[in-house]
């Protein structure tokens, strides 16, 4: 086993698209749940919508991709007033069954062939790259160290990502300080309280519904920017990923989500280069490579039981933050 290769590999998904994809998604779900309690399932929905609105504003009406991320983080915009109008009034597990129904929804329109012209149906979109790749102020040439060397491309992807990620972490701590923001978490905690007292609860679970609902669109974007869009991405499991990693570094906090989208990445990342390595090796003689790639999601999920299990506030949750829906 080449444990030197290995440990690269998985040093290298530190800077992922990826990881930056699913901090900005976790972000964006630690103002839904961590903050405002809406137990939302469809994070991969506004993803989809992020990343198929920056996609198609640029390849069919020509934008730049500035105006097409605009674009992407307004069709979030509409979607979280068409989703949250008639079920905000829901609560727990009943949010959850219609969110997660939405994007169910929402990914089937993309994989349909009746908007095959703009969405690409089961193929996609690709080819969108021209104008955000000609605004690099990058030289050609490759950068970096050790595991982190990548060429002009590699790097504006990551540093739009990670600007994308800061202004995401700052708005949500200068909010959360706010009038505003203690609002929403009173709201998490009673809001029937907070209706005694003259606030008008569904604006406000709307108001953060539009503003998770951004973050996790620019996510999408971000996942996007590398190579191409495919509806077979945002599939419940994208969900499902995105909520371990809230849950991993913390529901109300600011910078956890970040951190466990980086664990769940660098995790991830490991085991799909050392189980397969294991198999090769004889380790592991009783499956195959490919029953060892998919061992690595029970890994995780057992993971996640003992997590809320044992630490269900994540992290650098604290205990006293934690919520529970009722």
């Amino acid at each position: 086993m080449d444990w030197l290769q290995i440990f690269s590999n998985t040093a290298s998904s530190l800077l992922g698209p990826a990881t930056i994809a699913y901090a900005l998604a976790a972000i964006g779900l630690a103002v839904h749940f961590g903050y405002a309690g809406l137990l939302n399932m469809g994070i991969a929905a506004y993803m989809a919508i992020g990343a198929y609105g920056y996609a198609i504003s640029v390849l069919t009406f020509g934008f730049p991709w500035w105006l097409g991320i605009l674009l992407g983080l307004a069709a979030s915009v509409v979607f979280s007033f068409i989703l949250g109008i008639p079920t905000l009034r829901l609560r727990g597990d009943y949010l959850a069954i219609v969110t997660i129904a939405a994007a169910e929804i929402v990914r089937l329109l993309f994989l349909t062939t009746t908007f095959d012209e703009f969405t690409g149906s089961a193929d996609g979109l690709s080819g969108y790259h021209t104008s955000f790749r000609a605004s690099n102020p990058i030289p050609p040439g490759t950068y970096g160290f050790g595991p982190w060397v990548y060429n002009e491309t590699g790097w504006w992807v990551r540093i739009i990502g990670i600007v994308f990620v800061i202004l995401a972490a700052a708005i949500v701590w200068a909010l959360m300080r706010s009038p505003w923001g203690r609002v929403i978490k009173g709201i998490r905690e009673d809001e029937d309280a907070v209706r005694a007292l003259g606030k008008n609860v569904f604006s406000y679970k709307m108001q953060a519904l539009v503003l998770g609902g951004i973050f996790g669109a620019l996510g999408g974007v971000v996942y996007a920017l590398p190579s191409s869009v495919n509806p077979g991405v945002y599939v419940t499991s994208l969900t499902f990923f995105v909520w371990t990693a809230l849950l991993l570094g913390g529901a109300a906090t600011v910078f956890g989500p970040i951190l466990g989208s980086i664990i769940f990445w660098l995790v991830q990342t490991f085991l799909s280069n050392v189980l397969p390595a294991l198999v090769q090796s004889g380790v592991l003689p009783f499956m195959s490579v490919v029953q060892a790639q998919t061992l690595r999601f029970i890994i995780v999920g057992v993971a996640l039981m003992l997590l809320v299990i044992f630490r269900p506030q994540g992290i650098l949750g604290n205990k006293k933050e934690l919520t529970f829906v009722k």
